[in-house]
């Protein structure tokens, strides 16, 4: 857990962590969708209609996910979804209006509305940037915090 916040009182202890949405970037990247259409040209795959995104644990569905290619076609370099975006893994979910994945990077930018929940804990803002290969996050733009508190006894 490298980025937490923490707000504690003498009787009871709540975390969240951020960058929960760690993932192996070098994990194979499955893509299911209603419809594809590719451009060789610019190197860039356009799913649309119930796209859902996986790769390890991180699951990613959004109406429409556009696929850049590095200079080697057979490499995925960046996931930009858009039309309501969701991720989850197996313990938290992140949604937001856009998720733009630079996976030669691990950078991970949600933009508009973006609510994260972990169990009970829900964080709210305009953007995040989480760096899914060391798991820290920054959040941006009125951000609101609901925690549950458990005690510590």
């Amino acid at each position: 857990m490298l980025l937490a916040l923490a707000f504690s009182t003498a009787s009871a202890q709540t975390q969240i962590n951020l960058g929960a949405l760690v993932v192996d970037p070098s994990a194979a990247i499955e893509v299911t969708s209603d419809a594809l259409s590719v451009d060789q040209d610019t190197g860039i795959a356009v799913f649309e209609g119930d796209v859902l995104v996986i790769q390890g644990d991180l699951r990613l569905s959004a109406q429409r996910v556009e696929v850049v290619y590095g200079n080697d076609t057979a490499e995925i370099a960046r996931l930009i979804a858009s039309g309501g975006a969701l991720l989850a893994n197996t313990q938290d979910a992140a949604e937001a209006d856009t998720a733009d994945y630079d996976i030669t990077t691990g950078l991970l930018t949600l933009t508009g509305d973006v609510l994260v929940t972990q169990g009970g804990n829900v964080i709210s803002a305009q953007s995040m940037i989480v760096n899914v290969t060391d798991g820290t996050a920054t959040m941006q733009g009125r951000v609101r915090t609901m925690l549950q508190q458990s005690t510590n006894e």
